[in-house]
């Protein structure tokens, strides 16, 4: 019956069992999701810890158990603010089972943590991956327990709830003396092999008598001599037991995966009943053509014949498309409306996940029922569930649920049998008395006996959660843009729009945390008209027109986990063909645009070129370009530029002629000439000096002499292929460049850029293949040796605005500190080595973040060979520790606060403060020009600070000591970007740290005349109407606008409320300071006819207009002007100073980031067992 529980088998034990022991702990981008239908919580798993989360499942669904542990209060068992007190009394170990029980009863998330608990605890990460076995875990965790109330009321939980006794007899068969001996217990252990069930199990274990005989005889104390006799323990008849909790191994002994079956005594869960007289299901085959137009009676069919009954909603229509050939749109929408709207009106035989992805037929209607439920003389069967707490059936039959870590499932007691056979069987039997009743307001109530303070915080919690999931919708959406198959052709190698760019492509805004199958049921939904398989694909634009590269499936998996990018074209279509065309898909067949230049016919005598744009597939043969000019055969020649930006042709050989476009080297806006071989020697190239007629592949590389030495040449071409070793090509130049046979022991090779920048030496030992060197390239001979394999070589300046080409080089051990290169470095500057430290130069050519761990070695570090270091000015602070630089902030206009008595004007102290000017002059009503930020000074402050305290810390500072502002709330933080205001930083109470500011944090503070509290959703606008007739406008005023709904007209009522303008009479646009530009928000009266258009310009926290905190909104009035021009003055010369190039600017090239490839561990050959390792909980003394 039990089978072979315990012989090993691999293929059940998770890899992690035989890992390294770190803890894995991914960030958290999001909030955790809400409960699923079921309304219980789980546990996520720390690694290993399944054996965990099944036995505190159990206790959490043992009412006594639970509710003895919420009777212990504060007052006994201490607070958890005052665990880190050494003076407080605090019982840490059942605080942290309150508060777990408390998140699985009330906390709105799918699964819980156990981490605060482990901790308490005392584990490790290695501890928290490794698995052990959960009987032990029981013992030691009551002991635990016990050990933690010493001294309280519930000193004696455990032996209350779980303590029994066993009562061994043995009677002599000779005076029949009865002697007794008690043994204590917790848990009792059976042997399950070889026997039909438990109870036979048990029989065997405690109850079957023994008998002492022959050799083996009992001293019986009254006799005095050695007697027959029979031991037997007592049946205990006084209680029933009912089994509750059965927690399931899968596995072997050295490993596998624990989870538990659990009956709901108060019925906590939603569970759907499932009748055992229900009709059997029908098949689709079965329906008449009437019932075909029944959607009820068809979807219920089609769900009947899914496993488990369940199904994705997206899937749904698609099973409806295939089965009766027409899709739900086309047949059922007009008449029942959406899909997912019809399955929410049925809630009686339909039930919907949380996120409404998941559609569950309910089995509790029979076909018959539910395809009559219309008619009005039929009343529909109802669904026992604990939503409804009066039914019947609620305190007679709790349900089972079974509970796998962070996934809860409703079962059936006929499941609870199969876990009593094979590979995963029952290891664990928790009971009850039978005897034991729920008080009736226990039933389907969370909230009962849970504390006070653990119900407030909870509540609390949830609030958060709320808040924290409507911010992460918000900021989790992104723009489509679906490019309609039906409304393009395929026409000179790629796809155009049949009319125009507007009419075949539609916007979409979705969330990217959804499916590929909800974004296609979506897209199903908003296209009425679309019949037969929908296909999804990735296109993008290529100079040739829209090229579809990948096609998507994974309908199960998420938008973010496929890399789905925001603004990405997804082209919809049947996957095979457009317009009756086959079209070709992926990168190898992407066109190409070239310009294709050759002979004009007749021009023998004075030739001209003819240059003619022409799109051919990547993966076609270069000879195809003479079909295409329609000329028999030729030479193709490729331009090359000259080093004097001369150009010069190579003809491609023969051969290569049957090699593709890209393979060789061609691209987009490549030129290629095109030689007809039946002008002979009439060439052009002849005739034009610039061109030569080079019919050789490149073979070779240039090598500059950079050595300072006088040479006969500057510079030689070295033949080499792709495996010709650097040493070679180096001691050949030097040969032909006639230097001094000495260099061969001291030079090296490295690459010249393209823009003649010197890049890392090449090893010796490297093939030109190996250095990711191509034939053609420009190395520089240069004295020095090349640095080994254990060796970097590195870039190093000093400051942050580096121009390229400026820096030192130094070659230094890899296994050297961050803190000995640093005075290496400084060596070579000669500097002090006290107030400086190192940053490694990110890929836009910036300082990037510091090299904090000094004593690290720069292996350790990931710095490699190539890479550029910047001394930079001052010391580095202690982990945990800010330096921030304020900065004041003061716009124009009403909202102005926080006056000096010394200048009620503008706020500017005398002539020994800091700053002065709080804005540019400009013209009179140019209100938008950007206010300069004036440095106050650097704050030191810790991560854990608050910002209220950074605001007070702030107002410390000298350079405001004469300002006055009344407390820290009349000041606005913001954070600064490019020297401007970026985010609005909100919440006062809230730690600097979870700001999530960086390591080199920037903070402007702006004055208000009162204190302000904006709400999460609140946004922060600067507004400014236009005066009729100028390009001026008002002073800036500060409106809040409550974002919920971000839509323009919500933004509109807004401002016209503020302004006392009527709604239709009020114009609003968007400035966008970097392009002097105003972007008015879509027109009042402009008729938006598709849907999807109309939800792009709704969403205004998206694109085109990204609103955000502290952007200025410009407001115009109908009523007195009708043009809709925004400018102002100071916007004609913004412009102005944007088309002039900045000067002193340099070119930037990104450096591009090479992902190391992280070495495999040594296979073995067999799977090894891991080391048994004891189990333990560290208890403090409460004695």
């Amino acid at each position: 019956m039990f089978g072979d529980l315990f012989e090993e088998d691999y293929s059940s034990v998770p890899n992690n069992q035989y890992g390294k022991g770190k803890k894995l702990k991914t960030k958290t981008l999001e909030p955790p999701a809400p409960r699923e239908f079921t309304n219980l919580s789980g546990i996520r798993n720390q690694g290993g810890t399944c054996y965990l989360n099944s036995l505190l499942q159990t206790l959490h669904f043992t009412p006594e158990f639970r509710e003895a542990l919420f009777s212990l209060g504060p007052e006994e068992l201490g607070s958890l603010e005052e665990k880190d007190n050494p003076d407080a009394k605090v019982r840490i170990i059942p605080l942290q089972l309150q508060r777990l029980f408390a998140q699985l009863l009330l906390l709105d998330q799918e699964a819980a943590s156990t981490s605060d608990l482990t901790d308490s605890f005392g584990w490790t990460s290695n501890e928290e991956m490794r698995q052990h076995d959960v009987q032990e875990l029981n013992r030691i965790l009551f002991s635990a327990l016990e050990t933690s109330l010493v001294g309280t009321s519930g000193h004696d939980l455990i032996n209350r709830l779980y303590h029994g006794t066993i009562v061994n007899q043995i009677v002599c068969k000779e005076c029949k003396n009865v002697s007794e001996k008690q043994e204590d217990f917790l848990d009792l252990t059976v042997a399950v092999k070889n026997v039909s069930g438990l109870e036979d199990a048990l029989w065997n274990m405690y109850v079957e008598e023994e008998v002492f005989d022959c050799d083996n005889l009992y001293h019986c104390g009254t006799c005095d001599r050695l007697v027959k006799a029979a031991k037997s323990e007592l049946d205990d008849l006084e209680y029933m037991y009912d089994l509750f909790s059965v927690i399931i191994h899968k596995g072997g002994c050295y490993g596998g995966h624990y989870h538990v079956y659990i009956k709901d005594v108060d019925h906590l869960g939603n569970w759907q009943f499932q009748e055992e007289n229900s009709k059997p299901d029908v098949n689709l085959k079965d329906l008449q053509n009437e019932e075909i137009d029944d959607p009820l009676m068809i979807l219920k069919a089609i769900l009947s014949q899914e496993e488990s009954n369940r199904i994705p909603v997206d899937q749904l229509g698609q099973k409806l498309l295939k089965k009766i050939g027409i899709s739900w749109n086309k047949k059922f929408r007009k008449q029942y409306g959406p899909l997912r709207k019809f399955l929410q009106l049925h809630s009686q035989v339909f039930r919907l996940s949380s996120d409404e992805s998941i559609v569950r037929l309910l089995k509790n209607c029979s076909l018959q029922a539910e395809s009559d439920f219309p008619r009005k003389d039929h009343q529909p069967s109802k669904t026992l569930s604990s939503e409804s707490p009066g039914s019947s059936d609620r305190t007679s039959c709790p349900h089972w649920f079974d509970i796998n870590d962070s996934k809860v499932q409703p079962i059936e007691e006929k499941d609870i049998e199969q876990q009593f056979q094979g590979k995963e069987s029952a290891y664990m039997l928790f009971y009850r008395k039978s005897q034991l009743q729920r008080p009736p307001e226990a039933q389907a109530n969370p909230r009962y006996r849970v504390p006070c303070h653990l119900l407030n915080e909870m509540d609390a919690a949830n609030i958060e959660l709320q808040t924290k999931r409507a911010e992460c919708d918000s900021t989790n959406n992104f723009e489509l843009h679906l490019h309609l198959g039906p409304h393009y052709h395929f026409f000179n190698g790629a796809l155009h729009p049949v009319v125009s760019q507007t009419e075949s492509v539609w916007d979409l805004t979705f969330d990217k945390r959804k499916t590929l199958g909800d974004l296609r049921q979506s897209i199903f939904q908003l296209l009425e008209f679309w019949e037969g398989d929908m296909v999804l694909s990735i296109a993008k634009f290529v100079p040739a027109g829209l090229h579809i590269y990948q096609t998507l499936d994974g309908d199960d998996l998420a938008l973010c986990e496929i890399e789905i990018a925001d603004e990405e074209d997804i082209f919809v279509w049947n996957g095979a063909e457009v317009g009756g065309i086959q079209i070709p898909t992926g990168s190898d067949c992407e066109p190409l645009l070239l310009n294709v230049l050759h002979l004009a016919t007749g021009s023998e005598q004075c030739p001209q070129l003819v240059e003619s744009p022409h799109v051919f597939p990547a993966n076609a043969e270069v000879g195809t370009v003479f079909a295409a000019l329609a000329i028999p055969g030729g030479v193709v020649f490729t331009n090359n530029a000259g080093s004097g930006g001369e150009e010069s042709w190579t003809a491609i050989p023969k051969e290569g002629l049957k090699k593709t476009f890209r393979e060789q080297g061609l691209g987009n806006g490549s030129s290629i000439l095109v030689q007809d071989s039946s002008n002979g020697n009439n060439s052009l190239l002849t005739k034009q000096g610039k061109w030569i007629t080079s019919v050789n592949e490149v073979d070779w590389v240039q090598v500059n002499n950079l050595c300072q030495l006088e040479s006969e040449e500057e510079q030689v071409k070295i033949s080499a292929t792709v495996n010709t070793v650097v040493f070679d090509i180096r001691i050949k130049a030097i040969k032909e460049l006639k230097l001094m046979e000495e260099l061969a022991e001291n030079s090296c090779l490295r690459p010249i850029d393209r823009n003649g920048k010197l890049l890392c030496p090449v090893p010796d030992s490297y093939t030109l293949k190996e250095a990711e060197l191509k034939m053609g390239s420009s190395l520089g001979l240069c004295p020095g040796r090349a640095p080994t394999s254990s060796q970097l070589f590195l870039f190093f300046a000093m400051g942050s605005d580096i121009q390229p080409g400026t820096e030192m080089e130094i070659i230094v051990e890899e296994t050297i500190s961050v803190r000995d290169c640093l005075k290496i470095m400084l060596e070579k500057f000669g500097l002090p080595g006290d107030t400086w430290h190192l940053r490694k130069m990110d890929w836009c050519y910036e300082a990037g973040e510091p090299l904090c761990e000094e004593d690290a070695t720069l292996e350790e570090l990931a710095i490699r060979s190539g890479d550029t270091l910047l001394l930079t000015e001052g010391k580095l602070l202690p982990p945990g520790l800010l330096k921030v630089p304020v900065w004041w902030y003061q716009p124009r206009g009403p909202e102005g606060q926080g006056k000096s008595h010394q200048d009620q004007t503008n706020c500017t102290p005398s002539q020994g403060g800091v700053w002065r000017a709080t804005f540019p002059p400009g013209p009179p009503g140019d209100m938008h020009m950007e206010v300069p930020l004036r440095h106050l000074g650097d704050v030191e402050i810790s991560e854990d600070a608050t910002l209220v305290e950074l605001k007070a810390q702030a107002m410390t500072l000298p350079s405001l000591s004469e300002v006055c502002i009344p407390s820290p709330a009349c000041l606005r933080a913001w954070t600064v970007d490019n020297r401007r205001p970026g985010r609005l930083l909100r919440r006062n109470q809230q730690q600097l740290r979870e700001y999530k500011l960086g390591r080199r944090p920037e903070i402007c503070l702006e004055p208000l005349q009162k204190e302000e509290h904006l709400g999460p959703q609140d946004m922060l606008l600067r507004t400014q109407m236009r005066l009729p007739g100028k390009r001026a406008s008002t002073l800036p005023a500060d409106m809040v606008w409550d974002a919920t709904r971000a839509t323009a007209s919500s933004l509109r009522q807004q401002v016209a409320a503020f302004y006392s303008l009527p709604v239709d009479k009020t114009e609003i646009a968007k400035y966008f300071p970097d392009k002097s530009e105003w972007l008015p928000v879509s027109s009042w009266n402009q008729q938006i006819t598709k849907r999807k258009k109309k939800k792009k310009q709704d969403n205004l926290q998206g694109p085109p207009y990204y609103l955000k905190d502290g952007d200025v909104i410009g407001v115009k009035s109908l009523l007195v002007e009708e043009d809709e021009d925004f400018g102002m003055v100071g916007d004609d010369t913004g412009k102005e100073s944007q088309a002039q190039p900045a000067p002193g600017k340099r070119s930037q090239e990104a450096l591009r980031i090479q992902s190391r490839d992280l070495l495999p561990g040594a296979e073995t050959s067999g799977r090894p067992h891991r080391p048994e390792a004891s189990l333990s909980i560290h208890v403090g003394s409460f004695r």
